[in-house]
Formats: C-alpha cells, sequence, structure tokens
C-alpha cells in the first residue's frame, strides 16, 4: 500500500497533511504550506466543521489565501 493510499483510506492518514502544512508554514514555505493545508482540507470536506483540529486548520490556513 502506497502513501497516497493510506492518506485517502484512513481519516487520520489526513493529519499528516495537516503536521506538513504546519512544518512548512514554520519553515517559512508558504506555498507548500498552503498546498498541504488544501490537502488536507479536501480530505476532510466531509468532517463536522465543530471538529477542533479541523477548525484550527481552517483558521490557520486563513492566513496563507
Amino acid at each position: 500500500m502506497d502513501h497516497r493510499s493510506i492518506v485517502i483510506n484512513f481519516p487520520l492518514g489526513a493529519l499528516a497533511h495537516l503536521v506538513l502544512a504546519r512544518s512548512y508554514a514554520l519553515a517559512g514555505d508558504t506555498a507548500k504550506a498552503r498546498a498541504e493545508y488544501q490537502n488536507f482540507l479536501a480530505l476532510w470536506k466531509n468532517a463536522d466543521p465543530d471538529t477542533p483540529i479541523l477548525h484550527e486548520a481552517k483558521t490557520e490556513y486563513e492566513k496563507f489565501k
């Protein structure tokens, strides 16, 4: 099983994108951070919007729009 199928098939695997997004943000790579936030948000698009981690990610992502 490759990395992409793990992320798609396991909801918590999507958190890897959030970790990457935050890492890129801390490193100052806004383009990669934005892309990883988009990947995470796309995978969690059907999640409960009141989920704290999703709310945090959306708030963080707004800084890169």
